[in-house]
This record gives structure tokens, C-alpha cells and sequence, in this order.
């Protein structure tokens, strides 16, 4: 499962994912409608990759969670009542500190999966990526260091700079205090 570059936007519903960056700030685009949006530098973002649930001993990472209820729910669509909220984060995350995550925390973290999900963003690479990514293939073959860092580069035409002389020189001006 891949969540890089999905992204929280505080004060903002959905998920977002960075199209580019502006002088100002980010221009996202929701992964709910399609629409893009420009937050903000005063505007708290964060990276689904940063976001971790309180547990009893260490924090639990996000990414954890959603794949721990994508296999128990066999990927399939959550639909968890507020009733039997607690219940329901209990049996996929077992270790979660029960007095530190609130009710709406597990709500939030129910809806990312059902859209992340709903766009196909929580399906694992096929192994033949992920062996590749690792190293398990068989050895490519090394560019020498030399073509790596050949590149073609134009030359630009030397100018000669005029050479600086004392008669060509400009005086430089200095401050005079007027008036009193």
C-alpha cells in the first residue's frame, strides 16, 4: 500500500493530493470530487504517512491500520456504527490506547479507508515490483561513472569584460547634511 503524497488538510474534509506548489502555499486536489483548492502556508497539512493512533506502548502508524483493516475486512467497504465504533477500531487494532483516541478519531480513520478504498489506493504492487524495488532481480548492469555524468552542455561565448581603469571609473557620491 502506497499513501505517499495523500495528504490531510486541517479545517478541510477528504483526503488531498498535491498537484503543485504556488508561491503561497500548495494547490491539492480531492480525491473525494476531483476539485482543486489552494491551501494555504498557514494552513496545518499533513502527510498520511506522518499521522500515528496512540497505542499502549508505542504509537501505531497509519499505515498499519489501514492494512490491518483492509486484510480482517477482506478489503471490503466498512460500514461502523457510532454505537459499536469503539468495538469495531477494537477488533482491527487491539493495542490502541483506549483512553487517548476519541471516538471521532476512529471515524475519521473509517472514512479515509472506505475512500482511499473507493479509488483503488489501498491495493499492494504485485511482487515482481516490490523485488524489483528490493534488489531481488538479478544485477543491472553498472553505467560507467563517466557517461552518467556526461552531459551535453552548450557553450556560451566568452565576453570580454571591459577592464576597469582609473580614468573610466565613476566617482561615487558622497552623503551631505543640508540644512539645519
Amino acid at each position: 500500500m502506497d499513501v505517499t503524497g495523500i495528504n490531510s488538510v486541517a479545517g478541510m474534509g477528504g483526503l488531498y493530493q498535491v498537484v503543485a506548489q504556488t508561491r503561497t502555499g500548495l494547490l491539492v486536489e480531492s480525491l473525494v470530487d476531483g476539485k482543486r483548492v489552494p491551501v494555504y502556508a498557514s494552513n496545518k497539512v499533513s502527510s498520511l504517512e506522518d499521522i500515528s493512533i496512540y497505542g499502549n506502548s508505542e504509537d501505531i502508524p497509519l499505515k498499519e491500520i489501514l492494512t490491518a483493516i483492509r486484510d480482517k475486512n477482506n478489503a471490503q467497504p466498512l460500514e461502523a456504527d457510532q454505537k459499536d465504533l469503539k468495538a469495531a477500531f477494537a477488533g482491527f487494532v487491539p493495542e490502541y490506547a483506549q483512553e487517548r483516541v476519541y471516538a471521532s478519531d476512529m471515524k475519521k480513520v473509517f472514512g479515509w479507508y472506505n475512500l482511499l478504498l473507493s479509488k483503488d489506493l489501498l491495493i499492494d504492487a504485485p511482487e515482481a515490483e516490490q523485488k524489483a524495488e528490493d534488489g531481488d532481480d538479478k544485477p543491472k548492469a553498472e553505467i560507467p561513472a563517466a557517461k552518467k555524468t556526461a552531459a551535453v552542455k552548450k557553450e556560451t561565448p566568452k565576453t570580454s569584460a571591459p577592464k576597469a581603469s582609473s580614468k573610466g571609473m565613476a566617482k561615487t557620491q558622497t552623503v551631505r547634511k543640508t540644512g539645519g
